[in-house]
């Protein structure tokens, strides 16, 4: 999505920036290439080509948009993006009439688990995709094996919404309203930059 290619959302622990072609190469094809990561994103392996295909994607697509989270300590320490890489979060737009986008985390590090990265994250998103890019409702669609994030969504207000057998998965939603945003704001601490 344009609007937030020039974006750099700065929290407590987690910084996100835009997805750029040079993420791809260096750590974000790496980390797709994990059947875990796969079976827990409901995502296909792609060759580097497609991977590029897609980040491309990711930032000319009104209907998506994404940032790569960084570790913000690492990042303090070293300056450097892909050193400090940690996954991404996504919003793609379902339904544009009715303002709903499904709401993606991805933490792929194994050494940034359990340290509220994602929870920070997905709530800087939350809130950016609220107030730039005017969403009402959002979705979140988990697979059954992803027990983490099952219960971060639940615990963010989310409520199941249907289940697929086949695809093996939970759709959850969250209506936006005055008190949840006020809620989220509580939870964290942001600013934008551009970058």
């Amino acid at each position: 999505m344009k609007i937030n290619s020039n974006t750099k959302i700065i929290g407590s622990k987690t910084i996100l920036v835009p997805y750029r072609e040079y993420h791809v190469p260096n750590r974000y094809h790496n980390w797709m290439q994990s059947e875990e990561l796969q079976q827990l994103t409901a995502s296909q392996p792609l060759s580097l080509d497609e991977e590029y295909d897609m980040q491309k994607s990711w930032r000319e697509d009104e209907d998506k948009c994404t940032f790569i989270i960084l570790d913000k300590s690492i990042y303090e320490s070293k300056n450097d993006e892909i050193t400090s890489m940690i996954g991404d979060t996504n919003i793609f737009m379902t339904d544009k009439d009715n303002s709903i986008g499904e709401i993606e985390i991805m933490i792929a590090e194994k050494s940034a688990l359990g340290k509220r990265f994602g929870w920070e994250s997905v709530i800087i998103m939350m809130l950016y995709g609220i107030k730039f890019v005017n969403i009402k409702i959002f979705e979140a669609k988990i697979s059954y094996s992803n027990v983490v994030s099952i219960n971060m969504f639940k615990k963010l207000g989310f409520v199941e919404k249907s289940r697929s057998d086949m695809f093996e998965e939970i759709t959850f939603h969250k209506i936006v309203t005055e008190d949840w945003v006020e809620w989220l704001d509580q939870q964290i601490r942001w600013e934008i930059e551009n970058c």
